[in-house]
């Protein structure tokens, strides 16, 4: 896997892929990370910087270093000073499915008038579209709309694990609040193939609003959910 140089460190781009792996299920709880030479050879780098990488991951509580026995996995949930619940993705990492993420496309939207993009952003903004797969077969489709004001994006910069939450980091970008809206509607026709969803089938719609400290609108997110596939799950401790 081939990592960009223009960004963060890269024994942090590592760690930051390794975690993902981790919280989508690809390195299960209880189970060994590939070891040190593994990861070397996938992302052609140094001993030093796959050892660096892992003392992030053991340093935040997700992996345990073993003398002669591996690296464990130790915990494969985030913490979000947001929400004290599961995020849904981790939910299903917990009843054994996998996830796999593939950014699709980046680029700038123009947005008409009177349009809801148009009342948020303005003429133009920037979008982001990406797929999730449960299991191999694609499930969520997002399209993430964010303001011309943050850099371009080039997807080819981006690694599939890769978060957008982390691309807004590497911007010195913080988010303070975020306002979910749900509903059942139709698919875009592009979406509903991408998903495998029969033309005609309603399902689920999110809409997610995400707001800086300073109460400004940082992104307009649009995720269809294949809910013949899954239902959406949400778990309360009480």
């Amino acid at each position: 896997m081939s990592l960009s140089r223009k960004d963060k460190p890269l024994y942090l781009q590592i760690k930051n892929i390794l975690k993902d792996r981790i919280l989508y299920g690809t390195y299960s709880l209880g189970t060994n990370i590939p070891s040190e030479p593994q990861l070397e050879k996938e992302f052609a780098v140094s001993k030093i910087t796959v050892r660096n990488a892992i003392q992030e991951l053991a340093q935040e509580g997700y992996v345990e270093k073993g003398s002669g026995k591996g690296t464990k996995v130790i915990r494969n949930t985030s913490a979000s000073k947001l929400s004290k619940w599961k995020r849904f993705t981790e939910i299903l990492v917990d009843e054994g499915y996998q996830l796999q993420k593939q950014w699709l496309r980046a680029g700038v939207t123009h947005n008409e008038a009177e349009t809801e993009l148009y009342r948020l952003f303005g003429e133009r903004c920037l979008s982001l579209q990406r797929v999730y797969s449960l299991d191999a077969v694609p499930y969520i489709h997002y399209t993430h709309y964010l303001s011309i004001a943050i850099d371009e994006v080039d997807l080819s910069d981006l690694n599939a694990a890769q978060s957008l939450y982390e691309l807004l980091e590497e911007q010195e970008i913080s988010l303070d609040k975020l306002r979910d809206e749900f509903a059942v509607a139709l698919p875009p026709e592009e979406v509903g193939e991408i998903l495998g969803i029969k033309k005609g089938t309603a399902v689920l719609k999110r809409s997610r609003y995400s707001y800086d400290v300073q109460g400004n609108l940082i992104e307009f997110s649009v995720g269809y959910y294949n809910t013949e596939l899954q239902s959406y799950v949400v778990n309360y401790d009480v």
